[in-house]
């Protein structure tokens, strides 16, 4: 393999690691795939001479952003069934349209649009959970992406498994045929408490410790959720899962709204770690993550989107920001999640989440190339006292310029370098008019 060499200077670097750290008049040394070094630009120019530089004025230049939770087909679903409660949104709406309509082509062309959003708005890594895992990780492997495809595992039959003991056989075989994939991990994902057996779980878990594998579940999501769970039951989804051996430091537990002190000492205890996605809860009305006492559990949370019929868009910018403020509102404590937190929170907590902080989510020589250019320029940005506020309280996902993942450019002065845009968009209005009729249909029915 030839050696690459590129010299990125930009105006600020934020490599998060160490915390707090921003760096002026400094550039980042990318070889092949790796980070180089990071050093004084007058020191990288003269030591990598035979390096190509790419000078990037009024830029920030960040980590990767790591997108923790999201079911990125669901692009295809943006709008639809909007304004309803949860439960009502997915049962009566989410749940039979896709039994109508999903396969592996509407996975691979929903993953595809996804990925082009998701690139052009700085995320180089996703946790994705959807039906057709071998579909979505085939998208993600045709553009350069890197992700965890969930393995799903639910009671109910849907296109891809009938019953729990498919969707388990299937998802163990899909993690055998891309186990040596570049960027690509799985892990298991049962859907929820309430779509799930104790025996499904308890596979589940026999199976993650044998694999070393995690468990993405959807945890606490609503009110209704944990009322069900303890009319059912007597109790509570985290005392459910706890009685079945999920609480550990494989249990990738997302959403977690209607938490008490105790059960955030659980999670604490047991390494759980948390995703956050506000504002899929603010929309759907689903409660609030008490992001700022779990943090200061000692909990690690990260920053997800959830799927684009919940959001409705993958802006991690937009919806750090929004953890940001709303964790200030609920805690009243407007030093709740500062600027510098969210950075970290938005790149090497999911980093963390995901088990990849040794490669990803820091711009720290040795590390995986995946970067993310923000550029600054724009009036609406000056005077700029702190790049890193800028980002967090101001910047959108159409403000990122540059995106490399694993040292490849794939988005270069707002332009994907080698995705066919017209042709990913082409393919996902393809959908439309079979959507728009499952919506007819079903609103006749309902």
């Amino acid at each position: 393999m030839s050696i690459t060499k590129q010299i990125i200077s930009p105006t600020w670097i934020a490599p998060v690691v160490p915390r707090r750290t921003l760096l002026t008049d400094h550039s980042l040394v990318v070889q092949n795939d790796r980070i180089e070094a990071l050093l004084p630009r007058d020191a990288a120019v003269s030591q990598f001479a035979d390096a190509t530089e790419l000078r990037l004025d009024q830029h920030l230049l960040t980590p990767g952003f790591v997108n923790c939770h999201g079911h990125a087909a669901m692009t295809l679903l943006r709008g639809v069934a909007d304004d309803r409660e949860m439960m009502d949104w997915l049962t009566k709406w989410i749940w039979p349209i896709e039994g109508r309509l999903v396969d592996a082509q509407f996975v691979y062309d929903g993953t595809r649009l996804a990925v082009m959003e998701m690139v052009m708005g700085g995320t180089t890594c996703a946790a994705d959970s959807y039906f057709f895992p071998e579909a979505a990780a085939r998208a993600f492997s045709d553009m350069h992406f890197r992700a965890q495809v969930g393995m799903p595992v639910m009671q109910f039959d849907n296109a891809w498994a009938n019953g729990e003991e498919d969707h388990i056989h299937k998802g163990l075989a899909f993690r055998d045929s891309v186990r040596n994939q570049p960027r690509l991990t799985t892990a298991f994902a049962p859907h929820a408490p309430y779509s799930v057996t104790d025996e499904g779980f308890e596979k589940v878990r026999l199976y993650s410790e044998q694999l070393d594998a995690p468990i993405h579940l959807h945890l606490h999501e609503t009110t209704q959720e944990v009322r069900d769970a303890i009319n059912e039951s007597g109790l509570r989804p985290v005392a459910r899962m706890q009685e079945l051996g999920l609480l550990s430091a494989s249990l990738q537990a997302v959403h977690m709204t209607q938490l008490r002190e105790d059960e955030i000492e659980q999670l604490a205890a047991n390494g759980v770690q948390v995703v956050h996605c506000p504002e899929s809860n603010m929309k759907l009305a689903s409660g609030t993550c008490p992001v700022a006492q779990l943090v200061e559990a000692g909990v690690n949370v990260a920053i997800g989107t959830d799927g684009a019929a919940s959001n409705n868009d993958l802006d991690m910018i937009q919806e750090t920001r929004s953890a940001s403020m709303l964790s200030k509102l609920a805690s009243g404590d407007a030093t709740s999640l500062s600027a510098d937190q969210c950075l970290e929170m938005m790149t090497l907590g999911g980093a963390r989440f995901l088990g990849l902080s040794d490669d990803i989510g820091s711009l720290e020589p040795g590390k995986q190339a995946d970067l993310c250019a923000i550029d600054l320029s724009n009036p609406a940005f000056q005077p700029i006292f702190n790049p890193v506020s800028q980002l967090i309280y101001t910047a959108t996902a159409r403000d990122v310029s540059a995106v490399w993942i694993a040292g490849r450019q794939l988005l270069a002065n707002d332009q994907l370098v080698e995705s066919d845009t017209s042709s990913i968009v082409r393919a996902a209005n393809g959908w439309k008019a079979q959507v728009k009729e499952m919506i007819n249909s079903h609103e006749r029915e309902v």
